[in-house]
């Protein structure tokens, strides 16, 4: 039996979403070859990934090795901010593109790769959202008549902090200063980035807003958080950091722009890799793999970046670790504990950061977590090792050392 294919792809409009963060959608109707209809959601870094991987799968018949041989179409840049009319320019030159793919020769326009990536995802028939009341905001391509679109699509302007040099063919280089649009604002810290005629991605922690220190998209503390699973483990490297085994369940406590979130690990606490976790389940984990599409490594936290140079005269806030413990045990107290699943507190539970495991290793004694705010901690006392003979009689004094020479020439 012959395998359905893609015979025709159609540009309906975009849509602006707010959740996980703000990004905007291609929406794409798509017809297969057992004549049934599907509308399909894709974001600008989804196509331009799937495009790059499309030239490298057919290096001949995208110009690789003889430009003259080349059929397969460009993508044009997402050049949005351009002008009032940048956005009807920018469906039309799309729908084109996607009416180009699927009139190439059938090796291609009928490829695996192809039909799995414009075949339907659960969460394009289900889109998450925060809030089922909060609908999205969708603006339609009317045929023959682009003008109807009301306005540009406005997209974040973010300042280069440090020089960035890219280690990937889908990364581009930056120099501090420079002004950069972002066209999506992935969780795993990378963010998809247009500078003049480059895009590609850059670590979230190179970039600051132009307002302002603080990030308005970025949530606050949840403390009831929500479970996730290690999909890999990490070793800490910071302090502020919490080491982790493949196969963990955590609670997501603070999910930061920078790829870097807190999670909590019975009464434990700490920075975490967001690439490294997905929720239960085999959706959850095929939307991780999504995250990630270039395999990139972690993005640096900003206290590695060497010669930052910020506009901005006061620093981001950030909240300590002992704070987020504090505000979770309070928390947990006023709930009447931890939620079902996750560990309690205790030596066997508790995961290890650098600061944490050096203090055991100095044998300094930790504060008890288990008492309320107002309650003075009380410090475990230390058990010292027992001193040998030769250093107890070094130490005592002239009577003791008579004494126990006495006894030991009388045995």
């Amino acid at each position: 039996m012959e395998e359905t294919y893609v015979r025709h792809v159609e540009l309906l409009g975009f849509e602006k979403r707010s959740y996980p963060s703000q990004h905007y959608v291609y929406m794409l109707m798509v017809k297969w070859s057992d004549l049934a209809e599907k509308v399909i959601y894709r974001t600008y870094p989804e196509i331009y990934t799937f495009h790059k991987s499309l030239k490298e799968m057919f290096p001949i018949e995208s110009g690789e090795i003889e430009r003259k041989d080349r059929i397969i179409p460009k993508l044009p840049a997402p050049r949005w901010l351009i002008s009032e009319k940048s956005p009807e320019t920018r469906q039309i030159t799309l729908a084109e593109y996607c009416h180009a793919l699927v009139n190439l020769p059938p090796h291609i326009s009928r490829s695996r790769h192809l039909a799995h990536f414009l075949a339907v995802r659960p969460e394009d028939e289900n889109p998450a959202a925060p809030n089922a009341g909060k609908r999205n905001e969708t603006t339609e391509l009317v045929r023959g008549n682009a003008s109807v679109i009301s306005g540009p699509i406005i997209l974040d302007t973010y300042r280069v902090i440090a020089d960035f040099e890219k280690t990937s063919k889908h990364e581009i280089n930056l120099q501090t200063g420079d002004l950069v649009e972002i066209v999506e604002k992935n969780q795993n810290g990378w963010w998809f980035c247009q500078y003049e005629s480059k895009r590609g991605w850059i670590p979230a922690s190179y970039l600051e807003p132009l307002d302002g220190p603080e990030e308005a998209e970025e949530d606050e503390p949840n403390y009831e958080g929500e479970r996730f699973v290690t999909a890999r483990a990490y070793k800490a490297e910071q302090e502020d950091e919490i080491s982790l085994e493949l196969g963990e369940t955590i609670t997501v406590i603070h999910k930061l722009l920078d790829g870097w979130w807190v999670v909590r690990k019975g009464e434990e606490t700490g920075h975490f890799p967001s690439m490294f976790l997905h929720k239960a389940g085999k959706r959850e984990l095929s939307e991780a793999e999504r995250s990630n599409p270039q395999g990139q490594k972690l993005p640096p936290r900003r206290s590695t970046i060497r010669n930052a140079k910020s506009i901005h005269s006061k620093a981001r806030q950030r909240l300590s670790q002992d704070a987020y413990r504090r505000n979770s045990r309070r928390y947990l107290q006023q709930r009447g504990g931890p939620p079902a699943g996750e560990p309690r507190g205790g030596a066997k539970s508790a995961a290890k950061s650098p600061l944490r495991e050096r203090k055991i290793q100095d044998n300094i004694p930790e504060s008890s977590g288990s008492g309320s705010e107002s309650e003075p901690r009380k410090e475990t006392p230390v058990v010292p090792p027992r001193p040998s003979a030769e250093l107890i009689l070094e130490r005592c004094s002239d009577n003791t050392r008579k004494r126990v020479g006495s006894i030991g020439s009388s045995s």
